[in-house]
């Protein structure tokens, strides 16, 4: 294999657990399989999937790696049948369905995007998760337009910064729930015209108040349970409510008459589980209308709150579940200890 050694280090769950079971080892460095490249990988972003496949509640799907990382970004060093020698030295941020808590990962050529000229490979790398997340389920799925409001549920973390981001360089009104006054400030700073302390204040209420009573015509929802119903409610005629996680719980009582009256649209999507080809498409949909708001500055990356080397994984796992913090959270891979 060109360009790589034959072994890395690699982080495993070492058995479902709490952040200490994130463990650094000695793993072959993968194989390149048709349509792959492999990616010399200096940074990795960090993730809630990543917390819940460590406490085993969401397995890699059938034929992945076990090393947890659903993004990263680095050089491609090796590519597989059926990919162009030419992508040899780009240097590239990629969504995976796993391993990108390692010093090399396999990934599909289809799911690598440039790195945008206005960012850093640190920067690149946590990137590909949260925009590959809001842009399938705002923009494609729910169809939110410019002058259109978006609610942003759990604005201050990593879906929900990206969230506000998208959206205004949009062109869309976005409001926010977030859970402390130092997080609705973050989300004001961001772009959000209202953030809403949903500990001090009813969201439903505080939408209705800033929207003259119209609500918010597209909703992107973390939390499920309770919150279905109050996002009913606070949803404006031919709202679309986009439900992408289930931290509330996975039930909810729901009056559906509100449904049929304001002809709502209810729908759910995961992207771990999607096909090689739905990403490569989203990946072009990005590259052609989100990269260029990078590189001319029209929007910028969600911030990153804190850096951890690579062995230091758990760390970065007791932060996420804190859930002090703003943004993203990454792990340094380059100069980790080849």
């Amino acid at each position: 294999m060109s360009g790589a050694p034959q072994a890395m280090t690699a982080i495993e769950i070492s058995q479902p657990g709490a952040p200490q079971v994130l463990r650094a080892a000695r793993r072959p460095v993968p194989a390149v399989g048709r349509g792959e490249v492999l990616i010399k990988v200096a940074a990795a972003g960090v993730n809630r999937p990543d917390v819940m496949q460590r406490k085993g509640a969401y397995p890699p799907p059938a034929g992945v790696t076990d090393i947890p990382g659903l993004e990263l970004a680095g050089e491609i060093v090796a590519v597989g049948a059926d990919v162009s020698s030419r992508m040899i030295g780009e240097t590239v941020c990629a969504l995976v369905a796993g391993g990108a808590y390692a010093e090399y990962a396999v990934v599909p050529a289809v799911q690598c995007l440039p790195v945008p000229k206005s960012l850093t490979v640190e920067e690149a790398a946590v990137l590909p998760e949260t925009f590959f997340t809001v842009y399938l389920n705002v923009f494609e799925r729910a169809a939110l337009a410019p002058g259109e409001t978006l609610l942003v549920h759990g604005g201050g973390s990593g879906i929900g910064t990206t969230a506000i981001l998208l959206a205004k360089a949009n062109g869309s009104r976005v409001l926010a729930t977030a859970g402390s006054a130092r997080k609705c400030e973050a989300c004001l700073a961001l772009g959000a015209e209202r953030a809403i302390n949903y500990r001090e204040e009813d969201f439903v209420a505080a939408v209705q108040g800033a929207t003259a009573g119209k609500g918010a015509d597209v909703i992107l929802d973390m939390v499920g349970g309770s919150y279905v119903g109050r996002n009913v409610t606070a949803a404006a005629v031919e709202g679309r409510i986009a439900l992408i996680a289930l931290l509330g719980g996975p039930r909810a009582e729901v009056d559906l008459r509100p449904i049929l009256v304001k002809r709502l649209r209810l729908m759910g999507a995961t992207l771990r589980p999607q096909s090689i080809e739905s990403k490569g498409r989203l990946a072009q949909a990005l590259l052609a209308r989100v990269w260029p708001w990078l590189d001319s500055g029209r929007l910028r990356a969600p911030p990153i709150y804190a850096r951890f080397p690579l062995a230091e994984a758990w760390r970065a796992h007791e932060l996420m579940e804190s859930d002090e913090h703003i943004g993203k959270i990454l792990l340094e891979v380059r100069g980790s200890g080849r």
